[in-house]
């Protein structure tokens, strides 16, 4: 008997994860693809996960970027939607651990990876 083997799903952002952005946003151009993105993809073992973009940018404009950077072969699909998955990886969230005192700390410090 065949048993079909179920991938857990990724989400993964797309600006300030997968391009170079800076936090000013441009709704007609995404920008460059950030440096590692294709290596990390490439070694990546997909045997058990599976990604999917996550991005409140136009979908039609992502797909392109998509296929521009040659790395749409990776992803099952584009949302804007916080689709059931596995994991989230964005550049703008705090990981809940259980304590809501350090999660006041943590969201009145916050500051984005690339401004610090």
């Amino acid at each position: 008997m065949n048993v079909k083997k179920y991938k857990k799903t990724i989400l993964i952002d797309l600006d300030g994860v997968l391009n170079q952005y800076d936090g000013h946003f441009d709704a007609n151009n995404i920008p460059p693809v950030r440096v590692g993105v294709k290596e990390f993809f490439e070694k990546f073992n997909y045997d058990d996960f599976e990604f999917k973009l996550f991005t409140t940018r136009n979908k039609i404009l992502a797909v392109k970027w998509l296929i521009e950077n040659n790395i749409d072969k990776y992803f099952i699909d584009v949302t804007n939607t916080k689709d059931l998955c596995y994991l989230y990886i964005d550049d703008r969230c705090i990981r809940f651990d259980g304590d809501y005192i350090k999660l006041k700390d943590d969201i009145q410090n916050f500051k984005v990876w690339y401004k610090n």
